[in-house]
């Protein structure tokens, strides 16, 4: 959709808004999403947020890629966690950095999309565009996403009951996840 030359990955190491005693082992979630990438050559994934030590901020992490690539790039979130910028470590320091995909649901999409109210006074909407524009001029995109009811929450609660996942994870990932017990209740 944005013609772009590559996605990388980045599992966080210490998600700075979860709770970690229920977040799996960085080192496992970076293989599972190595696993889950590996056959297309346009993804990679890169372990910087957990070969940094402490919590994981995105403020960090899109400097770090700033600093290593000269060509303009895009962070790509979801809706759910875009609303929650506001709590985010430096979060108006980050449309200073780089371009916004904010991947939304169906249904979810209005005509124009709304801010989180914190936003509104350093955007404006371009309606040529169909992007809001940050007075750094980077650009804030809203897409819409097929629909596939698929979420990692979902996921993790079928595997907890021990229900299936099949065509909701590649298989690899799901061998890995089965082989280690993840995401299993603990007795």
């Amino acid at each position: 959709m944005f013609h772009l030359e590559e996605v990388t990955f980045v599992p966080s190491s210490i998600p700075p808004h979860k709770k970690t005693e229920k977040v799996i082992e960085a080192s496992h979630r970076l293989e599972m999403v190595r696993l889950a990438v590996s056959g297309n050559s346009n993804f990679s994934v890169s372990d910087v947020e957990i070969s940094r030590p402490g919590k994981s901020y995105s403020v960090e992490t899109i400097r770090y890629f700033r600093e290593r690539h000269q060509d303009a790039f895009f962070f790509i979130l979801g809706r759910d966690a875009f609303l929650e910028i506001e709590t985010w470590k430096d979060f108006q320091k980050l449309f200073f950095l780089c371009h916004f995909i904010v991947m939304t649901r169906p249904g979810l999409q209005k005509e124009t999309p709304s801010l989180p109210r914190a936003l509104v006074p350093n955007f404006r909407y371009a309606l040529e565009e169909k992007a809001w524009v940050h007075v750094s001029g980077y650009m804030l995109y809203f897409k819409e996403i097929s629909f596939l009811d698929i979420s990692s929450t979902k996921v993790r609660k079928l595997i907890e009951k021990g229900s299936s996942v099949k065509y909701l994870i590649p298989p690899e990932v799901e061998t890995y996840i089965r082989k280690h017990s993840l995401y299993r209740r603990s007795s």
